[in-house]
């Protein structure tokens, strides 16, 4: 006899208040786990196409480990120090063109009204507004420095990354199919069938948004990094791996990494002096590079939307980006790090379960009424 349902229903909301509150009472001790297992989450299909090659699990989880090891080693050899370096002359650019603020509009309006002589940009109250807000954000630039950088020292130590991370990873991943088989021995058998439709559900929307998104992420970024230092931008290997981890969201990340991108082209490239020779040199704005700079996001949209999207991610994958928006921001609020972590999954199995639940309310008599029992 199965169980009444408000009974059960208090079984399963005695459940997530527990996980709720182990999630903010562990908080971040949890990091390297979720880590570890989204890890093998992304990497299971690989071992089992291996597996299907004639490899045991377990030679194929030392193969797909030590091959992570090296592509590891190699990106922090040859990318990461160079990432860190761009980060912090970035920071120091930043500084710089918040600074000279008032100086660059003066100058661009100078240009507008030369090119333009109807417009009337040197307005006195527009310039003193960019003081303002020049000095307001370099008072503080040092301080939201300082917290950001504490907060990923704090959040993703080495110890995380090099070891635990790795070491999880490995056994997830061995273990992830009698991991899944354990868990469906324990559904409960009334609604065995239900559950294992809604997982399979959930799987498909975080498989393609995983594994999908997460492939168009890493193609992207390393696609506007490469395109942007052959292009000669300054910060180019930067303004990319922002531009891929955000793609995720559709056109948020190129929209912020195209009004970056231009916007340090535009602080590169606009017109100045230069010495040659020991004679000043006055050189115009470069619009060419600029243009390229710009052509290089509109052949990533491109990229991303007819090439990259349709084969990795697919048509549809249930998660709309003002949805993930919102997700992110609720446990990022209430979780911290961890809880952007896991706001992607949780959203996905919340609108998986919320389409079953509209689905059954469609099909009972609580929504057809009379009409629908007669009928």
């Amino acid at each position: 006899m199965a169980l009444p349902s408000q009974k059960q229903l208090q079984y399963w909301g005695i459940a997530a208040v527990i996980f709720i509150l182990l999630l903010v009472a562990l908080g971040d001790v949890l990091l390297p786990f979720i880590l570890g297992g989204a890890i093998a989450y992304f990497l299971d299909p690989i071992a089992d196409r291996l597996e299907e090659m004639g490899l045991s699990r377990a030679m194929s989880t030392v193969v797909i480990t030590l091959s992570g090891i090296f592509v590891f080693i190699l990106i922090f050899l040859l990318v990461v120090p160079t990432l860190i370096g761009q980060l912090g002359q970035l920071i120091t650019q930043i500084g710089n063109i918040v600074e000279n603020l008032p100086e660059l509009w003066e100058r661009f309006g100078a240009w507008l009204n030369q090119k333009f002589p109807s417009l009337n940009l040197q307005g006195e109250f527009l310039q003193e507004q960019l003081a303002n807000l020049g000095n307001a954000i370099k008072a503080r630039s040092g301080e939201v420095v300082s917290a950001l950088l504490t907060s990923v020292q704090g959040v993703v130590s080495a110890i995380v990354l090099v070891v635990i991370v790795p070491v999880v990873f490995f056994y997830m991943l061995l273990d992830w199919d009698n991991m899944v088989a354990q868990i469906d021995d324990l559904l409960p058998r009334d609604h065995q069938e239900t559950i294992r439709k809604i997982a399979r559900e959930i799987d498909n929307t975080l498989a393609s948004f995983i594994r999908g998104q997460g492939t168009v992420c890493l193609v992207l970024g390393a696609y506007y990094a490469i395109a942007l230092m052959i292009a000669g931008l300054n910060f180019g290997l930067i303004v990319g791996f922002i531009a891929g981890l955000i793609s995720f969201i559709p056109y948020v990340g190129a929209l912020v990494g195209g009004v970056l991108a231009i916007g340090l082209a535009i602080f590169q490239w606009w017109s100045g002096t230069e010495m040659i020779d020991g004679q000043t040199v006055e050189y115009g704005i470069n619009w060419l590079r600029i243009g390229i700079v710009g052509a290089i996001f509109m052949a990533g949209q491109f990229l991303e939307g007819n090439i990259l999207t349709p084969k990795l991610v697919g048509g549809s994958i249930g998660l709309h980006p003002v949805w993930l928006i919102f997700a992110l921001s609720v446990f990022g609020s209430l979780f911290g790090f961890v809880g952007m972590l896991i706001a992607v999954p949780v959203a996905a199995v919340i609108g998986v379960v919320t389409r079953f639940l509209i689905n059954e309310y469609k099909s009972g008599l609580l929504y057809k009424g009379q009409v629908g029992k007669d009928g």
